[in-house]
């Protein structure tokens, strides 16, 4: 990836009166700028990635073809893996060990439409590091993303679903052991209810380092196999003050934490699905890379996705260059949005992205 420090243009993209995207000048190194999804819708329309400035894809793992690959590297792209690492939907229902248990003793209910697990079952994480070791050997990956890296909640919601968890036996014996704290004899919920009223930072504290943990182990296989790989995460964009820290306390989230093994900060700025206005999406930016402490030209780096998809409302061409651009606040170094066929599907969202993503091409070529 260039490392050439960039002075960006964005051009004025007009698509009938008054233009949209307001024309000023970015000084810094732009070095992804993607799609989320397969390809293929675009490529239907008769486009190829490079005519429409796109040097990146990000695709879930289960859509990866070997043709796929091939045919966006020989456009000019780099290809990176979704990879949904602590979504249980299916598996609990066949291992239902590993389902994600409340503080009243309870197996949780689906959050929206996400289904959790428990992170610290050892059955369910030997099978995500083996799919993650197939994945990876098998396809020629710039990069894997990881997705769903949270304990069970749904923060994609205007209001958002938050419950207590894990007290699975797994969880209540790792937090024991690893404090080595003992907890009074009793049932499920009456462990969870001393836990939460007794020991609730070291609770606290412990969720994020076993989320950590999983960014660890997954860094520590893919510098085995693909030394070169960059590992990203999809995350959820909330502030250390929203829903009362809600981020590091109930989702188990430290960005301390995270960044010492992460290389790639994606927060999933999806303003339409979270009743935001347009301009949150560089607010939000603005704000993360500040927290991280994002330096130019250095590991953690910032690549938001941003939101095209009409869910749960139409997005406008109009939205969609104000979050495009916004994903490139600050510091960040790139950007995607979701999803490819939400852009293929509308002509004026093409042009929104072809026209900046083509201009940054322009200047970086230039250099």
């Amino acid at each position: 990836m260039s490392r050439t420090t960039l002075v960006i243009v964005l051009l004025l993209i007009n698509l009938g009166p008054p233009p949209f995207l307001v024309a000023q000048k970015i000084a810094k190194t732009i070095e992804i700028r993607g799609v989320y999804g397969n390809p293929k819708p675009l490529w239907e329309k008769g486009h190829s990635l490079k005519e429409l400035g796109v040097n990146s894809i990000f695709v879930h793992s289960g859509a990866l073809t070997h043709e796929m690959v091939k045919r966006a590297k020989s456009e000019g792209a780099l290809v990176f893996a979704e990879f949904a690492t602590l979504n249980g939907k299916n598996y609990v229902d066949e291992h239902p060990e590993a389902w994600a248990i409340n503080e009243l003793g309870e197996k949780v209910k689906a959050a929206s439409w996400f289904m959790g697990v428990c992170p610290t079952e050892p059955g369910f994480r030997n099978y995500r590091m083996n799919q993650l070791r197939e994945l990876i050997k098998e396809f020629e990956l710039d990069g894997v993303w990881m997705d769903y890296v949270h304990w069970h909640a749904q923060f994609e919601e205007p209001e958002p679903i938050l419950p207590e968890t894990c007290f699975s036996n797994s969880c209540l014996k790792t937090f024991a052991r690893d404090f080595e704290i003992e907890i009074p004899e009793g049932n499920t919920s009456e462990k969870a209810q001393w836990v939460l009223k007794n020991k609730e930072k070291e609770w606290r504290d412990w969720r994020c380092k076993v989320i950590a943990s999983w960014a660890e182990d997954m860094k520590s296989i893919m510098e085995q196999i693909r030394p070169n790989a960059l590992l990203g995460l999809y995350h959820c964009p909330w502030t250390d003050e929203e829903f009362n820290n809600a981020r590091r306390r109930i989702l188990g989230l430290d960005y301390d934490l995270l960044k010492q093994t992460v290389d790639v900060f994606s927060p999933m700025v999806y303003h339409g699905r979270m009743e935001r206005k347009p301009t949150w999406v560089a607010e939000n930016i603005a704000w993360l890379c500040d927290r991280l402490n994002i330096k130019d030209n250095a590991y953690p780096k910032v690549w938001p996705i941003v939101q095209a998809h009409n869910d749960p409302r139409i997005i406008s061409a109009r939205e969609f260059a104000t979050v495009l651009k916004g994903g490139l606040e600050s510091r960040s170094s790139g950007v995607m949005m979701f999803t490819t066929n939400a852009v293929a599907e509308d002509s004026h969202k093409i042009e929104v992205m072809r026209k900046l993503y083509r201009s940054i091409d322009s200047i970086q070529s230039s250099n």
